[in-house]
């Protein structure tokens, strides 16, 4: 099977990807050293604030939605395919779903660890 290509064409369309992730990779590795320079600086000048994350209200987002879109998908396979491994399509982002939602429920319940 030929290609209908020309050779120019197709080391031009082998070098896309490559440039592609290289430039991807040059974006993050300067994006990280230079938001580690901007935190160096200000912590070196007594401003840095630690940024509070609210395990709670994340895990009822995540778990929320990850319910709702895994009970979606599962009704939908089940339609389409009946219950044939395609279920697992939907089955696993609702048990992470249900997950998420008993952990933000035990977390609220257990006191504070010190």
């Amino acid at each position: 099977m030929q290609s209908s290509l020309a050779p120019a064409a197709q080391v031009v369309l082998a070098v896309v990807p490559v440039v592609g992730i290289v430039m991807g990779g040059l974006v993050l590795f300067f994006y990280f050293l230079w938001n580690h320079r901007q935190k160096v600086l200000l912590i070196q000048k007594d401003l840095y604030k630690k940024i509070e994350f609210d395990l709670h209200s994340f895990s009822v987002f995540a778990g929320l939605l990850l319910l709702s879109v895994g009970l979606v998908l599962t009704v939908l396979f089940v339609l389409k395919a009946g219950l044939s491994y395609a279920v697992l399509g939907g089955l696993i982002p609702l048990a992470c779903g249900i997950s998420c939602l008993l952990f933000a429920g035990i977390k609220k319940r257990t006191p504070p660890h010190e």
